[in-house]
């Protein structure tokens, strides 16, 4: 089975970086904020907060700004010269909302960068995908109560973005096989309901042939993703598909109905997929690059990457 080319990766960061933090979603707890910007400032960085980030929409009061105004954030940390990494306040809602927005040409004049969130902003991982062919970060978010109060989440983050060739093996100690084998592939993923919700988009990919696909999700219960699931499978983004990690289902009800879910729509694929993989919502959640070609163990509960996900 063949992989799709590996994305471009970014540069990693370095002591006194400039980095930018933006609010695509929803809104951002002011405290919340200022204690992710004291973690980061702890690790040498320089950061700076977009100008809308701690907005409220006047009339839908579960997003950040208007969408005009998240995207023009959005738009002026990417294309600032002196940005080394965007990173997300948080994710919740509003992402689709303000994704097309975006100058994607000028994004992608303004050359690779760090882009760093998760759940909502999958939106824009698949964009960053589709549209620039660029390397990006499913991992914490600066004003998320995990990445404030988890040391391996804050730990696995930095080492991802600082020393990336310390990072190549990402293992959650916890993950067990629900289908055995290894797999080979480009990697991709995120919130899946977002992945469902993004097919006919301009930005979707045709499918998720060749890749290794990891998915988690928050609030949706058994029947729900039992839907998403049945959706991707009938709109053939899961042929070809080269193995699937599973990662962390918060709130989606017990685990074992979720399981048989599970088995009963990915396991009739024939590829390796591994449970329980410590990303996504989950307390300590490991940051896992996608674009990156990488080897997936599912008895042995590992995600090998071929190089590291940030260049020198």
């Amino acid at each position: 089975m063949t992989s799709p080319t590996p994305l471009t990766r970014p540069a990693r960061l370095a002591a006194g970086a400039r980095v930018a933090v933006v609010a695509p979603s929803g809104p951002v707890p002011e405290e919340r904020l200022q204690a992710g910007l004291d973690v980061l400032r702890g690790w040498d960085l320089e950061a700076v907060v977009a100008p809308h980030v701690l907005d409220r929409h006047a009339e839908f009061d579960y997003l950040a700004s208007t969408d005009a105004d998240r995207a023009a954030d959005f738009q002026a940390a990417w294309c600032d010269p002196d940005v080394a990494a965007v990173l997300c306040a948080r994710g919740g809602y509003g992402a689709q909302r303000m994704v097309d927005l975006l100058d994607w040409d000028a994004i992608r004049a303004a050359g690779p960068k760090v882009f760093v969130g998760y759940s909502d902003i999958t939106a824009l991982h698949e964009a960053f995908a589709a549209r620039v062919g660029l390397t990006t970060l499913h991992g914490p978010m600066v004003a998320a109560v995990d990445f404030l109060k988890n040391a391996r989440a804050q730990q696995h983050l930095r080492a991802t973005l600082f020393e990336p060739e310390s990072v190549r093996t990402i293992a959650s100690g916890e993950g067990t096989a629900l289908v055995p084998g290894r797999a080979r592939g480009v990697t991709l993923g995120g919130c899946v309901s977002l992945l469902a919700a993004d097919l006919g988009t301009p930005h979707a990919r045709a499918s998720a042939r060749g890749g290794l696909l990891l998915i988690e999700d928050i609030g949706e219960e058994a029947y729900r993703l039992d839907r998403i699931l049945t959706q991707l499978l009938r709109a053939g983004w899961l042929d070809g598909v080269a193995g699937i990690a599973l990662g962390s289902w918060v709130d989606c009800g017990p685990y074992e109905g979720l399981r048989a879910v599970f088995a009963d729509r990915l396991g009739g694929l024939g590829v390796p997929v591994v449970e329980h993989f410590g990303f996504g919502h989950c307390e300590g959640a490991l940051t896992i690059p996608f674009g990156l070609r990488a080897e997936l163990d599912a008895d042995a509960g590992t995600l090998t990457l071929d190089e590291p996900a940030l260049v020198q």
